[in-house]
């Protein structure tokens, strides 16, 4: 790999939150693509199940970041931040 990430981890970033490894989100597609066309191993069903996981974890935590940092301004420039249903 030529370019600046080369030797380093290979993370995917959305708004500044971090968020799966490249690897694993390319281990998870790989898995997926295996499944439609013949049988995963007992191991291989543990590990998509894992990865899965921690991938539904992260995209939580990333949409849970990004909606905390959020505002809406109205007509008149006044800024809300965003809170969870039934919060006052």
């Amino acid at each position: 790999m030529n370019g600046p990430d080369s030797g380093q981890q290979n993370i995917v970033k959305m708004q500044g939150v971090e968020r799966m490894e490249q690897q694993k989100l390319d281990r998870i597609n790989e898995l997926a693509r295996k499944a439609k066309t013949e049988i995963l191993t007992d191991e291989e069903k543990a590990e998509q199940q894992q990865l899965r996981q921690e991938y539904i974890e992260s995209y939580r935590k990333s949409l849970r970041s990004i909606l905390e940092n959020t505002v809406i301004v109205d007509q008149e420039g006044n800024r809300t931040k965003v809170r969870k249903k039934g919060e006052e």
